[in-house]
């Protein structure tokens, strides 16, 4: 006899999958005769199996009625409804958990908005009788790809609203070469181009675009390699939550407390203005814009916590590059007194490189420590 079904309708995106992932699981403990049945894109199926929690993937674009007629239960994990409520009631299943949607009509838990995503989901399962724990967040790292340690520099994002400039990456990507870390460029095929600017303004060499040359399975499997993920609000910044790979997110329309990293997790430090636009804008969004060079780098060089946007942060790179800058000029004008303060300066710079260097390496095994903690 074949086993009954629970059906789990999120036919989303990377971040989406990940963000649901304790509810998934809530699922799996709830139902554990069941097999669970995730409709969702297809690309996602490798990272859904490394969760334990899904049997099948059913190939389901947005919106569309999941292959998979009369599971005993299905779920909406996509939306509030009406039109995710309804394609999943046309698989017709015998029961549906789902949000309340007047206009199907269709009683459940009430939609909170501005709800953390994890948070979401959970509730709905919670307030539903299916218990759900939301800080069950972490994939077992599938074998690591790409140099390991390297710094990740994930560009791109669904929308322009969440895309940085790509001179400030080129600029961040230099930084991180010039303090002598390995750094790689990923992304979609499509995202090539934008990876690619990214590493000739930070001068790296053609080796570092892995956009376009990895599946999602070898994006995933880069960043449970990498030593840290630098990105702005999008799937790669789930993945390296998910791995426990420290991270540095930039946010613009979306605020974290809605999208973010457990902010109990300080190896994932979140960047963000007060405020909120459209996340879907084709334009970057003035709160993204408002983050700097110099605040990702107040990061990067001393792993602090959280810093926000606008912090004077005295930077081993601005020093060097200030001290250069003197020495030419000293030079151009003959000028012994400023080329002694220029060497001063770059020493200086050279001098705050190294304390960070030390403190990064304290930090990543105190993040060592951490993640073999939580792995038990």
């Amino acid at each position: 006899m074949s086993r009954p079904c629970v059906l789990a309708y999120r036919a989303l995106g990377l971040g989406d999958l990940l963000t649901a992932v304790p509810a998934l699981r809530g699922l799996r403990d709830a139902f554990p005769d069941h097999r669970v049945v995730l409709a969702a894109p297809a690309a996602l199926a490798p990272l859904a199996a490394l969760s334990g929690a899904v049997d099948d993937v059913i190939d389901t674009r947005p919106m569309a009625v999941p292959a998979c007629s009369g599971a005993d239960v299905a779920v909406n994990l996509h939306g509030r409804g009406p039109a995710s409520h309804r394609a999943v009631l046309a698989s017709q299943p015998r029961r549906m958990i789902a949000f309340a949607a007047p206009d199907v009509p269709w009683h459940g838990p009430e939609w909170h908005e501005h709800e953390h995503e994890v948070a979401r989901w959970c509730r709905l399962l919670e307030e539903s009788g299916v218990p759900a724990d939301p800080s069950r967040l972490d994939l077992p790292p599938p074998p690591p790809a790409g140099p390991r340690g390297a710094t990740v520099i994930h560009p791109g994002a669904a929308s322009g609203a969440r895309r940085w400039p790509t001179g400030r990456w080129a600029a961040v990507a230099a930084a991180e070469r010039e303090a002598g870390r390995r750094v790689v460029v990923t992304g979609s095929a499509d995202e090539r181009p934008l990876a690619e600017a990214v590493a000739r303004g930070g001068r790296l060499g053609d080796d570092a675009v892995l956009a376009g040359r990895t599946d999602l399975a070898g994006l995933a499997a880069v960043v449970a390699g990498a030593g840290r993920v630098l990105c702005g609000d999008t799937g790669v910044a789930h993945l390296a939550t998910a791995f426990g790979v420290p991270s540095v997110v930039l946010f613009g329309p979306t605020p974290p407390e809605e999208w973010g990293p457990p902010p109990e997790r300080a190896q994932h430090v979140v960047l963000h203005r007060d405020g909120r636009g459209d996340p879907h804008g084709a334009a970057p969004d003035p709160g993204l814009l408002a983050i700097t060079v110099d605040d990702v780098l107040a990061v990067t060089s001393r792993r602090s916590r959280r810093i926000h946007p606008g912090n004077p942060k005295a930077m081993g790179i601005t020093d060097k590059i200030s001290g250069r800058v003197k020495q030419a000029a000293g030079d151009l004008a003959d000028d012994p007194s400023l080329r002694r303060d220029g060497r001063k300066d770059e020493r200086k710079g050279e001098a705050k490189d190294e304390m960070a260097r030390a403190e990064e390496r304290a930090d990543e095994k105190a993040e060592e420590v951490a993640r073999l903690e939580r792995r038990g």
